[in-house]
């Protein structure tokens, strides 16, 4: 198993190590439930240098982009970043990604050059993919190995960093990304992202520097309430949002039409992404099965690969996704159904063991 640059300080921390895409990860450091709280209320810090980055450059680097990326790559100014995901040409979902549009300092002339951050399970298989793909005059370029990249998320993330930086982190807008000194370190990338729906900051620094960065914010957050956070709150928080969780909601047999993601899907702006028939057939399907929100009726836990059944103990669906939310404090997951009991309150069934538990369609998120 491999280790983040943290690996020492979560344990210091007394963080229950998980093995997690080939490393060991820091499941919680105290509950799930209290880590979860603290992100929606105040603040929390999360070790994700386990994610994949890979550079694209070149004069061809756009193109490439547009080849792969299932959102139009096109619209982006240098300092912007887009949601998107990689396709396979059966228009299933190779990853999801986050691609940025880089400063062009270091590329020769007439040259872009882009950042895609990919999950960390699925750094080999991407570059794989990335690489097939390009026939191009453009630069593929693994940087994962040397990338750590921490997340401050929550409502006090950016009262907590201000302190530790001259940049302006008010006018990072949404999506958008500065480069910049931050607690004395030189050209960290300060982008205003996250996978919580807390609001807050991911930071993209060196490898070596990363233990500094994370002591630094640490300290600066303490009268702030900021908390350590492990990947159990991780998927608690993204599964109230309605986000996607790669191998679970979303896979290389699911298309995008599948999973709610058409908005990050732009065949009229960019029409020549791999799988592109695919997605435009699946689209047009009426009958296909659909990504949903799911609140329990009772304490049970939704499972994924527990089964979905109407009203009618006909079977429907599988659950993909299942936590108890602790902002609601009630069982909610997400599954795939027929298109026709996708709408809100829709009631439904979930197969527990020997048991039918009541539940109802929601829309998400669900909170």
């Amino acid at each position: 198993m491999k280790k983040t640059p943290l690996f020492d300080q979560h344990v210091a921390l007394g963080a229950k190590m998980v093995p997690f895409a080939g490393y060991e990860m820091p499941l919680k450091y105290s509950t799930i439930s209290e880590e979860h709280m603290a992100v929606r209320e105040s603040a929390g810090i999360f070790d994700v240098s386990h994610m994949g980055q890979f550079i694209i450059k070149g004069k061809q680097a756009l193109q490439l982009i547009q080849i792969l990326s299932s959102n139009d790559a096109s619209v982006l100014k240098i300092g912007e970043a887009q949601y998107s995901c990689l396709m396979n040409a059966n228009g299933g979902i190779v990853d999801d990604m986050i691609v940025y549009r880089l400063d062009e300092d270091q590329c020769s002339e007439g040259e872009q050059a882009f950042m895609l951050v990919v999950n960390a399970s699925n750094i080999e298989k991407d570059l794989a993919w990335i690489n097939a793909n390009n026939n191009l005059e453009t630069k593929v370029i693994n940087i994962s190995d040397k990338t750590g990249l921490l997340a401050i998320q929550g409502p006090k993330s950016k009262e907590i960093l201000q302190t530790l930086t001259e940049l302006d982190l008010d006018s990072i807008q949404f999506y958008h990304f500065q480069k910049g000194t931050f607690a004395g370190i030189d050209n960290v990338l300060i982008s205003a992202t996250g996978y919580t729906g807390a609001g807050g900051f991911e930071l993209y620094v060196l490898e070596s520097q990363l233990a500094n960065l994370w002591e630094k914010i640490n300290e600066a957050g303490k009268s702030s309430g900021l908390t350590p956070v492990g990947l159990g709150a991780r998927d608690t928080l993204r599964l109230e949002m309605g986000y996607c969780l790669y191998g679970n909601d979303i896979d290389d047999e699911i298309s995008p039409a599948h999973a709610g993601l058409n908005w990050i899907t732009k065949p009229d702006k960019n029409p020549s992404f791999v799988g592109v028939e695919h997605y435009t057939a699946a689209k047009k399907d009426k009958n296909r099965q659909t990504l949903i929100g799911i609140l329990m009726d009772g304490k049970r836990i939704p499972r994924k690969g527990y089964k979905i059944f109407d009203l009618e103990d006909n079977e429907i669906g599988e659950v993909t996704s299942g936590a108890l939310s602790p902002v609601l404090d009630q069982p909610i997951g997400m599954g795939y159904v027929p298109r026709s009991f996708r709408h809100p309150e829709t009631k439904i069934q979930i197969q527990m063991g020997k048991k039918m538990q009541l539940a109802k369609v929601i829309k998400m998120p669900a909170v």
